[in-house]
């Protein structure tokens, strides 16, 4: 039995790495990705949750007045797939300024505080630029879950912001779990996010 507790995220290269119908040992937290959890069945290996192997990953959440009712809905999402989070806030419908909330956000994922960030105004542009105005972070504007995988595993984006009053819940529930499943594996993406790194 292969132990892969230390993972937080099992792909299909984990699967592949596996004997057909072997175990695999993984965490009571970690996310499989759906092309991993299809290939696992196909090759009949089992993958067997063990509980407190992992730490659970922290997303620093914030919004302005039009992010707040994505928000509140953001929560449950990241509940359902085993992430800890931070509200930032805001936390009335009152209106507010979208820059302070997606810097401090921005600030808590660059200082290392929390692993990642998700940041939800009006429109999901204006707080992208604001994030990436803070050194290390890599901000990106999804819109479907094509572009939230491609922001990860191409990207290395550390925030994601969304648009409350442009997509749906429903899709901001795909795109979330899309974005929070993919990761930066491929050398060549590596290569690319540390050239973008190096610029001042």
């Amino acid at each position: 039995m292969a132990d892969l507790t230390d993972r937080t995220l099992i792909t299909e290269e984990d699967i592949r790495g596996a004997g057909i119908g072997d175990t695999l040992r993984i965490s009571d937290r970690a996310l499989v990705t759906p092309l991993a959890a299809d290939l696992a069945r196909e090759r009949h290996i089992r993958l067997e949750r063990a509980a407190g192997k992992a730490a659970r990953r922290k997303i620093a959440i914030g919004a302005d007045h039009g992010g707040l009712e994505m928000k509140e809905a953001l929560k449950g999402v990241l509940d359902e797939i085993g992430f800890d989070y931070q509200d930032f806030g805001t936390h009335s419908t009152e209106a507010v300024d979208y820059p302070d909330f997606a810097h401090a956000v921005a600030l808590a994922v660059s200082r290392k505080k929390l692993d990642l960030g998700i940041m939800v105004d009006g429109a999901g542009i204006g707080s992208c630029m604001v994030a990436n105005k803070v050194p290390g972070i890599r901000a990106a504007m999804c819109y479907d879950e094509a572009s939230a995988r491609s922001s990860r595993e191409h990207n290395g984006a550390n925030v994601l912001t969304l648009g409350g009053k442009v997509i749906s819940i429903d899709e901001m529930r795909k795109i979330v779990r899309a974005w929070l499943s993919t990761e930066l594996t491929e050398e060549r993406h590596r290569r690319r996010v540390a050239k973008i790194d190096a610029l001042l």
